[in-house]
């Protein structure tokens, strides 16, 4: 219960970040997407479900305060979460690889859909540019914060998850007891 709270209220805290520090850290003209870390890393770390449910409130807070259609960032990282939620049964906590290759591959693919539905439908097809001079160079630079907040991320999934194995321990410890114990006469 405790990790879902956190999960959950990282998400704010995260788009609060994005949208009041890293839009003055601009490089060139671009911004990291630092909500589709946690999203990213959610799903991997604690599956489909919580990866999407995060997702829909990054994208959701997303829609409501820059963008122009109600529920299409939500969707785009629903599906976000979601993917990486399938790699849960691939995460080990000491790997970095996985994480930043996913939160990489997850920042391209964001990218790539928003410019296909917003952008390519309506007749702008200046597609290289918007390739090599927003989308990749956004991965990159999110890629890049990745590497400083991912460790923190992994240090609260760490410490979650010794408070989770801790307490069942100490309800493995009560149930032990032979059923005569129990026997109330």
């Amino acid at each position: 219960m405790l990790q879902k709270f956190f999960c959950f209220i990282t998400i704010p805290i995260f788009f609060v970040i994005e949208s009041t520090l890293f839009s003055h850290l601009s490089i060139a003209g671009v911004t990291p997407d630092i909500l589709i870390i946690p999203v990213s890393v959610f799903g991997f770390m604690y599956g489909e479900k919580t990866g999407m449910y995060t997702g829909f409130l990054a994208g959701l807070l997303f829609d409501i305060f820059f963008g122009g259609m109600l529920g299409f960032s939500a969707l785009i990282m629903t599906l976000v979460g979601y993917v990486n939620g399938q790699f849960f049964g691939l995460f080990y906590p000491e790997d970095i690889r996985l994480p930043m290759i996913l939160i990489f591959t997850s920042d391209l693919s964001y990218g790539l859909l928003f410019y296909i539905f917003r952008f390519l439908v309506r007749g702008k097809l200046n597609f290289s540019f918007y390739l090599l001079k927003i989308i990749v160079p956004e991965a990159l630079y999110t890629l890049l914060i990745s590497i400083i907040v991912y460790p923190v991320l992994l240090h609260a999934y760490n410490r979650f998850e010794m408070i989770r194995l801790r307490k069942e321990r100490t309800i493995a410890g009560h149930n032990q007891g032979t059923p005569s114990e129990y026997h109330i006469e």
